[in-house]
Parts: structure tokens; sequence; C-alpha cells
């Protein structure tokens, strides 16, 4: 899992950490070379001490003294220092499909994180360097932050959730990951079968909620997918049930007509919050679509699947700089477990 981006990351902080490490280098031999007289007013203090018994003060050789100052000495990278590792940096995230402004922004953190602070020289570079790292990607990770256990727990009953993104991207197995969550957690469900086009759309969604034992609501095949959605709601409601999932047609984001009857779902059964799902392996065409569904259906949050089967990484990173909302959740297999809470903090330290 993000494989290719942890290389490229490894990648840069080897080419700090080797500038740090020449900068020392470079501090060291100067500071080797200084006159034995330099080094003097390091030991005033103890000379100030003076010679007690008729005991010999004992002389601090130019190597010792040179040790002393070093210890004491300071490195500022400069933004020469950066210009080309920064170049790499960024060119490396474009490449794992991290979106343009995003990968500028992750630059902008490192350079105000690295350039002109001074630093210990004693200090660990590999630290330096991985912090100045994991700062910049979480500054973009975590601009909007959604707690959805928190968000179903205090909503009035029942909550209706739209699922909404493209077709084969894991969206209808996502919906049975989610009640089978929600379900543990203790709440009460109802699908809404609003996929009512695709052939067999109804029929694998259907399988998910006689396997969780949860009520589905359908019509028939290329009914109005409004009126599903809103039949579930009217029937949640009756029920006394809590929550209701909503499947929703798999479309391109360019099929005007199919965006359009999107626009009619959430007309006739204003959803309390509308989730994005789609691939991580899609990389910048998944930061794309949910771009472009957020302008025609304001999105809540996102989920995105096969995070398990992502060697670069940069889907998450991007999309919810991009869109403004947070990830909610990652899918990272198959089963109906397999879906975990999305951690900013735990997704930076598999890149490390």
């Amino acid at each position: 899992m993000f494989s290719k981006l942890r290389e490229k990351l490894g990648s840069f902080r080897e080419t700090i950490e080797n500038t740090i490490s020449d900068k020392v280098k470079a501090a060291d031999s100067k500071a080797a070379q200084a006159p034995e007289e330099s080094g003097d007013v390091s030991g005033a203090g103890d000379a100030s001490a003076g010679v007690k018994g008729g005991k010999k003060q004992k002389k601090i050789g130019v190597i010792e003294k040179a040790k002393t100052l070093i210890l004491e000495r300071e490195i500022v990278l400069s933004e020469n220092d950066l210009e080309e590792p920064l170049w790499e940096l960024e060119m490396a995230l474009l490449e794992s499909d991290v979106a343009l402004p995003v990968a500028e922004g992750i630059i902008d953190a490192v350079k105000q994180e690295l350039i002109g602070v001074h630093r210990k020289i004693r200090a660990d570079t590999a630290d330096i360097v991985e912090t100045a790292l994991r700062n910049a990607l979480l500054s973009v990770m975590t601009k909007e932050m959604f707690d959805f256990d928190e968000f179903i727990a205090k909503t009035p009953k029942p909550v209706n959730i739209t699922f909404i993104g493209v077709n084969g991207t894991g969206k209808t197995t996502t919906i049975a990951k989610v009640a089978a969550r929600l379900k543990e957690n203790g709440y009460s469900v109802v699908i809404a079968s609003g996929d009512t086009y695709r052939a067999g759309a109804t029929e694998q969604i259907e399988r998910h909620a006689e396997k969780l034992g949860v009520k589905l609501i359908k019509h028939q095949h290329g009914g109005d997918p409004a009126a599903v959605v809103y039949d579930a709601v009217q029937h949640a409601t009756a029920q006394h049930r809590d929550v209701v999932l909503a499947d929703t047609a798999g479309r391109l984001h360019t099929n005007i007509n199919l965006m359009d009857q999107l626009k009619k779902i959430c007309r006739v059964a204003p959803p309390d919050l509308v989730i994005f799902v789609d691939e991580a392996v899609a990389g910048n065409d998944a930061v794309e679509r949910a771009r472009e569904f957020n302008e025609t259906v304001a999105i809540g949050g996102n989920i995105l699947t096969k995070v398990d089967m992502d060697s670069k990484g940069g889907a998450a990173i991007s999309i919810a700089h991009v869109t403004g909302k947070p990830i909610l959740f990652l899918g990272i297999g198959q089963k109906y477990e397999d879906l975990v809470k999305f951690d900013a903090e735990w997704y930076v330290d598999q890149l490390f």
C-alpha cells in the first residue's frame, strides 16, 4: 500500500539529509582549522576558576575546542539548498496522483518548515526532514474534519444518506459495509435501491440486504429513482428506523441527463448527507470526478475504495483538499468489516 509514494518521500528525505550532512562537514572543517586562541573564549569560564593547590590548568587542544564549537553551531538551509530537491519532490507527488494545487501546497509547507530555520547540528536530521514532510501532508489533509459517528448520533432520525459516484468503483459494496457498521453500532437501517437502470443492480444490493438482515425498498426496473428514495424515507419514518442509505445509478459527471436525475433525487428526498464514492486507484480521475460531482450536488464527505490496492496514495491526499470535504472511510478489502474510519495521522504513518 502506497509503496511508490513512500519510496519517493524516502528519496527526498535522504537527499535533504545528505545536504545537511554536507553542511555539517563544512562546519566541522572550518571549526577544526580555527586558530587555537579563538577557542579561549569558550574556556574563559573554566580559566576564571583559577588553579587551586598549585595544580596546572589542563590545556584544551584545538580538536576538543573544535568539537565544542560544532556542538553549539547551528545550520540554516537556504532556498538554493532545497530548490532542486523540492522540484524533484513536486514531480514525485504529481507522479503519485497528487493534484497540482495540492502538490504546490505541500511544497510550500515544506519550505516554511525547512528554509531559513536554524537547526542544531546535533539534531537527528532524519527527524527534521520527516517532521517537515508529515506536517506538510497533514496540513492539506485535515483542513475539513467530520466525525461520521457523531453526525449519525446527533442528526434527527431517520438520517437520509445518499451515495453517488461512477460505475465500477465499489459504491454498492460500500453501502453494504456502511450498513453493517451502523447495525453493529445499534442502528436500524433501510436501504433504497435507487439504481433502477443498471441490469442486476437491484439484485446485487438485495443480496447484501438479505445477508445483513436490513429492509430493502425497491421499484421495478427502469422506475423513478427519486420515488424509490422518497418511499424509503417514508418507510423509515413510519417504522421508526434510524438510517436510510440510498444507492443511485453510477454515472459519469459528463452525463447531463443522469446528473439532472441526481439533482431530482436530492430535491424530492433531501439528503442529510451526500457521500461521494470512488476508488483510490483512479488517482487524479477520482479527484476530478469528485470536483465535478460536488458542483452538481453538494458533497458532504468522501469514501475511497480499493485503498489496499493503491501503490501511489495521491488520491486520498488530494480529494479532501480539492472538494473541501473530508474523507470519511477507506475501503481496504471485500469483507463488510473492511471499512476503516479515516485517520489522517494513520494515513501519513503508512508513508514512512
